[in-house]
């Protein structure tokens, strides 16, 4: 087992902390969305090499549409260098806003913070991928894991195509249908149907929204959101209640022609929201199917294997956190790998990660209700925004969430006894 100390060029920092480094050299990672190609370039900058093994036949560019991503995720990417690549593919969106029933009012932000990046998913996917292989990150397409095999020394993954793969480590960023995941633990929780399906667009818009907002708009029958796409377009997506669950395939199997017609109908009496999905063509509509959140999942890792990302905690996109802790995660597994040798590495990984992004996920639990409200409620929710405005502490409620940064150059056993 190599030993060293945290000095000289690689952490000035502390220079008389002695520690007991990794031996990890190897990672297979399972999964190249946003937390595979993130946690791969991040082992990289760590000293330890990593492929990224995806299930499609080409790198995932074409699932979902636009999200933001919050400071905090931001600036982990620029750990690894992406993040002036994903600020290039984005709209700066510093103002949030809140309409109910077409009533619109500003919300209180925080100060001294770079805005809200807004991006198309599929671009975000393409330009970390990219970053990815620019860094010397292999991927491989078309393996579909099915089994691993652990020895004392590695691990090796079956892919339903016959071949195999054998590292030190292996990392699961496969997603909320987490196939790792049942690995790990065949009885853990999978993801929550939120009733509600998702839907989004990138459209041409000549009428009046908020100038640099981004506007959470409760209609009169659903919740839909807008804001600025660039070029003068909007960026909106729509959050329809919807009994039935309908996977990403199972949703995308039904006519475009027949969810715009449902589209339409639901938000025809709204500001803007009718207009937008007037504007919307069968072209540009995203179809994203069932909106889930993933319950605490109690076992994050086992033997050699560990979960990122949304295979481990997926807030509902209320959250406006979901890809940021995937990318956060990503970064602090790759942290915690450099320093410390397996199982130690993910037990800190865990115990630095888990109290935050449960306590996102709750919070987005209770937004979540919000949405699919009747009549009087949403009647109720009128009356009641502008006394919930003015009692806002954006401080308190968003503060830790959007001013979390990774101290890369730290020991992360360091950190976690701070933590501690």
């Amino acid at each position: 087992m190599r030993t060293g100390r945290f000095g000289d060029s690689k952490n000035p920092q502390y220079p008389n902390l002695e520690t007991t480094m990794s031996e990890t050299r190897t990672a297979l990672v399972i999964g190249g969305g946003i937390a595979g190609p993130v946690a791969a370039t991040a082992l990289l900058k760590a000293g330890i090499d990593a492929r990224v093994y995806e299930a499609y036949p080409g790198s995932s560019d074409n699932i979902g549409s636009g999200l933001a991503l919050a400071p905090n995720g931001i600036a982990a990417l620029d750990i690894i260098g992406a993040g002036d690549a994903v600020r290039g593919i984005a709209v700066p969106v510093p103002k949030m806003g809140l309409s109910v029933n077409d009533k619109d009012m500003n919300m209180p932000g925080l100060s001294g913070l770079p805005p809200l990046q807004l991006v198309d998913r599929g671009e975000l996917h393409q330009t970390l991928h990219d970053h990815a292989v620019a860094a010397g990150v292999p991927f491989e397409y078309n393996k579909r894991l099915v089994d691993v095999a652990e020895t004392e020394s590695g691990i090796t993954a079956r892919f339903t195509d016959g071949s195999t793969a054998t590292g030190d480590v292996l990392i699961g960023a496969d997603g909320i249908r987490s196939t790792v995941r049942g690995l790990i633990d065949p009885q853990a929780p999978g993801p929550e149907y939120l009733g509600m399906l998702g839907f989004g667009a990138l459209v041409d818009y000549d009428g009046e929204i908020p100038a640099g907002t981004m506007t959470f708009a409760f209609g009169k029958k659903a919740y839909y959101l807008y804001g600025p796409g660039g070029d003068g377009r909007v960026m909106w997506g729509a959050n329809l209640p919807h009994k039935e669950y309908l996977s990403l395939t199972a949703a995308r199997a039904i006519p475009k022609s027949h969810w715009l017609g449902i589209l339409r109908e639901t938000y025809a009496e709204d500001t803007p929201g009718g207009e937008l999905a007037r504007r919307t063509t069968e072209e540009q509509l995203e179809v994203i199917g069932a909106l889930h959140i993933m319950p605490s999942v109690p076992h994050w890792f086992r033997g050699r294997m560990v979960l990122v990302g949304d295979a481990v905690h997926a807030p509902s996109n209320s959250s406006g956190q979901g890809a940021s802790l995937a990318i956060e995660s990503a970064v602090q597994i790759a942290r915690c790998l450099r320093d410390l040798p397996v199982p130690a590495a993910f037990a800190t990984y865990e115990q630095l990660r888990r109290g935050r992004v449960e306590a996102v996920a709750a919070r987005a639990a209770k937004a979540n209700h919000s949405k699919t409200l009747g009549p009087v409620g949403r009647k109720m929710m009128q009356l009641l925004a502008p006394l919930f405005i003015k009692m806002m502490n954006p401080e308190k409620t968003m503060g830790p969430e959007q001013r979390y940064r990774i101290d890369w150059d730290a020991p992360a056993q360091r950190e976690l006894a701070v933590v501690a």
